[in-house]
């Protein structure tokens, strides 16, 4: 299979540094680092509430690196009009709560067709590659290829919270609901990408994934990064994948 590419949120170091206000730990610093430790692209979500990542942060990011940048987004007006200014290499839809800590879920692109259709199309048009964060369902993903997004980006975190529990039976339920939704979005044509929570521990079986093209991986990185430093957690999780990926060919 080909090589498995990784992409680094870098959303919780700008988490840390707005725990304290000031400038550290810088996120475009993050990103460089990312970068140099051989990083395939640069993820950042720009919540509403700008809980972390901030609009001078997607600007400087955008600017610094010469990978690719994913911009996380929810499909409002305000999000449409600053990835236009931004002119990131992709951005990928998801869903968006107040209150929660972290995404839950996938979109309901089912539900929700015809409205994003109408916000898919500019954003590609602009030249950004349009992603949907799913849940490996079979409807959201036809539903996905029908609103014209070239990638889904299936949800693993029900997988991985089943293997940091040691719920094996519950791990490997849904890593097949994983692998059947992968092989069913390359089949309507989808580029398809997987993150959500993913860890040493559980991105072998994601990465052996034959459809998926790239894993997005963050939180677990950056605490990592602690013991490791960001450098080190990344060429780990850049071993283990390639290992997986060895191990299918």
């Amino acid at each position: 299979m080909d090589r498995l590419r990784l992409g680094i949120n870098v959303d919780h170091v700008a988490t840390i540094r707005n725990a304290r206000g000031g400038d550290n730990p810088d996120p475009v610093r993050a990103a460089l680092a990312a970068e140099a430790a051989g990083a395939d692209g640069i993820t950042a979500h720009l919540r509403e509430d700008r809980r972390h990542i901030r609009d001078a942060d997607m600007a400087a990011i955008r600017e610094a690196v010469s990978i690719p940048l994913n911009f996380e987004m929810a499909a409002t007006d305000e999000m449409a009009r600053i990835a236009r200014a931004t002119r990131p290499h992709a951005v990928c839809l998801v869903p968006e709560k107040r209150e929660e800590r972290t995404t839950e879920g996938g979109l309901k692109v089912a539900g929700d067709a015809n409205r994003l259709t109408d916000y898919v199309a500019p954003l590609a048009e602009m030249g950004a590659r349009v992603s949907l964060f799913v849940a490996p369902d079979p409807r959201q993903i036809e539903a996905a290829a029908r609103v014209g997004a070239a990638v889904v980006e299936l949800h693993t975190g029900t997988y991985c919270d089943a293997v940091a529990a040691g719920e094996l039976q519950v791990a490997a339920d849904e890593l097949t609901r994983l692998t059947e939704a992968a092989r069913l979005a390359a089949e309507a044509g989808l580029e398809v990408h997987a993150g959500h929570g993913i860890t040493y521990d559980s991105v072998g079986p994601l990465a052996a994934i034959p459809q998926i093209v790239e894993l997005n991986i963050g939180h677990f990185l950056i605490g990592e990064a602690v013991f490791r430093g960001l450098d080190g957690a990344i060429v780990e999780m850049r071993r283990r994948m390639d290992l997986a990926r060895d191990v299918v060919a």
